[in-house]
C-alpha cells in the first residue's frame, strides 16, 4: 500500500497570507499537481502536513478528494502516524516541491526508508544537506515508523526537517536524482513568477514523455507549444475536444464529397488536437476523458484511412485501394490488440496516417494505402515475434 504525505505549510515568497503550495501551477495548485503524481504512482491516501489552513488549501483538497483518494490534513508527527496505515509505504514531497512524475514513480518503486539525493548543493533540487556529499531532493519513501519516530520528539522540532534527520539516523538509502528530472525543473519553487516558468518546463517534459514517432515528431512538438498557452488561459478540456470533433467532421464530409486530400488534412489536425487534449486531461487529473482521447485518436485514424480507400476506388473505378484500406485496417487492428510497445518505428494508428497524406497529397492515394498497409504488416509481425518470445 502506498500513501502520501505531502508538506504545505511554507508561504509564498511575495504573498504572506498565501501558501505556496496553492499557487497556481498547470491549471491548478501546487498541491494538486503533486497530489496527481502521488495518484499516478499508486498512492491511495494523502496527507497533508499544514500549519494553518487556508480557504485555498481547503478548496484544493477538496478538488483532490474527488479523485477517489482519501485525504487528511494533519498538524504534527502525531496526527500524522496516527492517520497512516502501519504497512503503508510513505511516499513523502517535499514542501513546494516541483517534480516529474517519473521521479516520483521511481521513488515510490523503491523500498521503504529511500531518500532521493543530488550531488549539487546549489540548485533549487537541493532541500536538506544529508552527509558530505550528498544533499536532500525533497522525495523519499519511508515507513510508518519514521512517523512514530518524529511524533515522540519534542513538538518545536520541524516536522520534515525532523523526518529528514530521523531517516538518514536511521540508514535510509540514497537514490539519485534522475537527470531528466532535473532538467525538468526539479526543485523548490515559492515565488509565483519563478512557479509559471517551471511550469511550462514541467509540461513540455510532459509532451516529451511519448515515444510513437509521430507524437515525438509531429504531435509533440504542437503541444509543447500548445499546452503552455491553453494551460495559462484556462481552455477547457471539453473544448479542445469540441474542437476535434469538428475538425473530424469536417474531415469525413470532405471525403465522403471525395475532397480526400483537404478531409484528410481535417482529420490530422483533429488528431493533433485530440493528442494535445489528451495530455491536458491527464494533467488536469481526468484519466478517463485522457483515454477517451486516445481511442478518439485510433479512431479518426481509422476512419481516414477507410475513406480514403473508399473514395480512391471510386474515383479509379476499381476496389483496389478499398481493399488496401481494409488490409490495413485489419492489421492495424491486430497489432493493437497486442498492447506491445516496440522501438521509435514501430507503428501507431497516427503514424500510418502520416505515412498515406503525403501520398493523397500527391495524387497517389492507392500507392500511400499499399505502403502504410505494409508498414502495419511489418509492426505486427515485430509483435507477433515479442509474443512468441514471451511465451
Amino acid at each position: 500500500m502506498i500513501a502520501g504525505l505531502i508538506f504545505a505549510t511554507e508561504p509564498a515568497d511575495d504573498r504572506p497570507e498565501a501558501l505556496a503550495a496553492t499557487l497556481p501551477f498547470g491549471g491548478m495548485t501546487l498541491l494538486e499537481y503533486q497530489a496527481r503524481l502521488l495518484i499516478a504512482a499508486g498512492a491511495s491516501h494523502m496527507m497533508v502536513a499544514v500549519a494553518r489552513v487556508t480557504p485555498a488549501l481547503l478548496g484544493a483538497v477538496n478538488r483532490i478528494t474527488r479523485r477517489g483518494v482519501a485525504v487528511d490534513i494533519v498538524r504534527s508527527a502525531e496526527e500524522a502516524a496516527a492517520r497512516a496505515h502501519p504497512l503503508a509505504s510513505i511516499v513523502v514531497i517535499a514542501d513546494s516541491l516541483v517534480t516529474t512524475e517519473l521521479a516520483v514513480r521511481a521513488i515510490a518503486a523503491a523500498q521503504p526508508d529511500t531518500l532521493m539525493v543530488t550531488t549539487d548543493s546549489a540548485t533549487p533540487a537541493a532541500v536538506e544537506r544529508v552527509d558530505a556529499d550528498h544533499v536532500w531532493a525533497g522525495l523519499a519513501s519511508l515507513t510508518s515508523a519514521r512517523l512514530a519516530e518524529i511524533a515522540e520528539m519534542p513538538r518545536d522540532y520541524d516536522f520534515q526537517s525532523g523526518l529528514l534527520r530521523v531517516s538518514v539516523q536511521g540508514g535510509a538509502a540514497q537514490l539519485m536524482l534522475p537527470g531528466s528530472a532535473k532538467r525538468a525543473g526539479h526543485g523548490v519553487v515559492r515565488h509565483p513568477d519563478q512557479l509559471a516558468s517551471r511550469s511550462n518546463a514541467v509540461l513540455a517534459a510532459l509532451a516529451n514523455s511519448r515515444v510513437d514517432w509521430p507524437d515525438r515528431f509531429v504531435f509533440t512538438p504542437i503541444s509543447r507549444l500548445a499546452l503552455p498557452q491553453m494551460v495559462a488561459r484556462g481552455v477547457p478540456v471539453w473544448a479542445v475536444i469540441a474542437g476535434a470533433a469538428l475538425f473530424a467532421a469536417g474531415g469525413v464530409a470532405a471525403m465522403l464529397y471525395r475532397h480526400v486530400a483537404a478531409g484528410l488534412v481535417a482529420i490530422v489536425v483533429a488528431i493533433a488536437l485530440l493528442s494535445t487534449g489528451s495530455l491536458l486531461s491527464w494533467l488536469r487529473g481526468d484519466d478517463q476523458r485522457a483515454r477517451v482521447q486516445e481511442i478518439a485518436i485510433a479512431a479518426a485514424a481509422g476512419t481516414g484511412a477507410l475513406l480514403t480507400g473508399l473514395a480512391t476506388s471510386w474515383d479509379d473505378g476499381n476496389a483496389t485501394a478499398s481493399v488496401l484500406a481494409l488490409g490495413l485496417f485489419a492489421a492495424v487492428a491486430i497489432a493493437e490488440r497486442t498492447a506491445i510497445r516496440g522501438p521509435l518505428w514501430w507503428g501507431s494508428p497516427s503514424a500510418y496516417l502520416l505515412v498515406l497524406l503525403p501520398f493523397v497529397l500527391a495524387g497517389f492515394a492507392a500507392a500511400g494505402l499499399a505502403l502504410a498497409a505494409l508498414y502495419a504488416l511489418a509492426t505486427l509481425s515485430a509483435a507477433v515475434e515479442i509474443l512468441r518470445k514471451k511465451a
